[in-house]
């Protein structure tokens, strides 16, 4: 079998706008044999998730309500990030947001397309190494977190066991697992 092909974008609209998203309707070709469809395609700006890890090795991470699974998810913190915005820098004003910690040095871990069946934006995965409390949180208007400071093999474990964990934040403890597998060395 030959390598799929590149679609066409022949036709390009604004479906919905929902705030966060906007939900684009695609009319596509193939190149070669001419079929055609309409694809619906969610474009949002890049999102970032944070994981922030304190001077003694704990990895900050939160609590709150997702509208979406209809449940509390445990989760580093995270968001979309601005218009022009590093990486690096929203992963630092997340935490702060969110969490109340500030500081550290911030370290890209890698990045993934979230869903690209249906979605054009990245998500970034940025580790930020000691991280003191003294920040001001600053949450979004329906946001109510709990903020918790783990053992990183501890949170690896409750997401892993959980059937409903968010995905994105299990592949950045992954991620980090990875990158500093010292963090998770269960302590003596």
């Amino acid at each position: 079998m030959s390598a799929p092909s590149r679609w066409l974008v022949q036709q390009e609209s604004v479906h919905a706008d929902c705030r966060v998203f906007k939900v684009h309707k695609e009319h596509c070709s193939h190149p070669l044999n001419g079929r055609e469809g309409d694809f619906f395609v969610l474009h949002s700006r890049d999102w970032v998730l944070a994981l922030p890890v304190t001077k003694d090795g704990r990895l900050i991470m939160t609590r709150q309500w997702r509208f979406g699974a209809r449940r509390v998810s445990t989760e580093p913190p995270g968001g979309i990030i601005d218009a022009g915005e590093d990486p690096a820098a929203a992963a630092m004003r997340e935490t702060e947001e969110e969490t109340g910690f500030i500081g550290g040095r911030a370290e890209l871990l890698g990045t993934c397309s979230p869903n690209p069946a249906i979605q054009s934006n990245r998500c970034h995965f940025i580790l930020i190494e000691g991280v003191t409390p003294g920040g001001r949180t600053d949450p979004d208007e329906h946001e109510e977190i709990q903020v918790l400071a783990l053992r990183p093999e501890a949170a690896l474990d409750a997401l892993s066991s959980d059937e409903g964990a968010h995905a994105l934040a299990l592949l950045a403890l992954h991620r980090l697992r990875a990158a500093r597998p010292a963090l998770f060395t269960p302590s003596s």
